[in-house]
């Protein structure tokens, strides 16, 4: 038996979450007394992955699996995982995970749970705590089948640099014509230095800026704290700005270490996706706007006064670090 561990990339660039995910299966595997295996498609620098734990790296390096493709990738996971004799599975969740996870589970025949955000408590019965209810609430979920696949909530572990010798070995999977009987044609990618799925920190806006050509100033206290942009519901209806950056229950979940809202009121749908964030601070001329009570900061006072003069007080501490 083993602990099998999926890293994702991005263009060959592995990105927090795999470390994450890798510093999470190397403990899951010390805790079932077993070794971990880390599978990577067309990763790059894998030798990074020992950094966090991976004693044995499986690369696949194929040109059909460059772009995303769940039924493919479900079958090279599930392969590996048959190779490797691994009972444990672990996936980061990822936009990816949505449509690779639940493939991957039938494949498997394994029970399935997301949004992990702990160590197992247990290992027999098989027992893992997770996020429910829009991050409202935790549940511990038991999985009774032989293998069991999971996935572990963004930003609820955080990196465990455990440096070992990495043991690197080729694999090809076997993969059939019906594994790409859908495809991706073309990709449209989002322009910009961080996105929201990687960033630690996120600047977001709301209608509070009356209108796109205001956006400057998030840019701006965005740049100087080397975050991701953001914004809520009604500003990516309006057009302000493209739907790539609309945060919340009917966008992007986001688990930023701080995500600071601007002009934005905090509606029950955008809360249920910032929920995840460990700290949140809004910026709002309305005392009773609901995001005040769900803050760990709040100031009270007009955006346009307020974020230039935060900005240059900023830059003026950088300056002097």
């Amino acid at each position: 038996m083993s602990v099998l561990v999926f890293a994702d990339n991005s263009e060959g660039k592995f990105k927090k979450t795999a470390f994450e995910v890798t510093s999470y299966g190397k403990k899951v595997a010390e805790q079932a007394q077993t070794n971990l295996v880390v599978l990577t498609i067309n990763g790059n620098d894998v030798s990074e992955l020992s950094n966090y734990g991976a004693e044995k790296i499986l690369k696949i390096n194929d040109e059909k699996l460059i772009n995303f493709n769940a039924k493919a990738y479900a079958d090279a996971i599930k392969q590996a995982a048959e190779k490797e004799n691994a009972d444990i599975i672990i996936i980061d969740s990822n936009i990816n995970s949505l449509y690779l996870a639940p493939i991957l589970a039938v494949k498997l025949e394994a029970g399935y749970t997301s949004n992990v955000v702990a160590l197992p408590s247990s290992l027999n019965p098989f027992t893992v705590k997770r996020k429910t209810f829009s991050t409202k609430a935790f549940n511990f979920t038991e999985i009774k089948t032989a293998k069991k696949l999971i996935s572990l909530s963004k930003n609820s572990y955080g990196l465990v640099e455990n440096s070992v010798k990495d043991n690197e070995e080729e694999f090809s999977p076997s993969l059939n014509d019906d594994d790409f009987n859908v495809t991706s044609t073309s990709i449209d990618k989002t322009k910009g230095k961080v996105t929201i799925a990687d960033a630690d920190i996120i600047v977001s806006g709301g209608r509070g800026l009356k209108g796109p050509e205001n956006w400057g100033m998030i840019e701006d206290l965005a740049e100087v704290l080397g975050a991701a942009t953001a914004c809520s519901k009604p500003v990516s209806d309006l057009g302000w700005r493209p739907h790539s950056e609309h945060v919340g229950q009917t966008g992007k979940p986001v688990a930023s270490n701080l995500y600071i809202a601007i002009g934005i009121s905090g509606a029950i749908q955008h809360l249920a996706g910032v929920n995840a964030a460990k700290v949140k601070v809004v910026i709002n001329t309305d005392p009773e706007a609901p995001f005040f009570k769900a803050a760990d900061y709040g100031i009270i006072g007009d955006a346009f006064d307020v974020v230039p003069k935060l900005t240059e007080k900023l830059k003026e501490f950088k300056s002097n670090q």
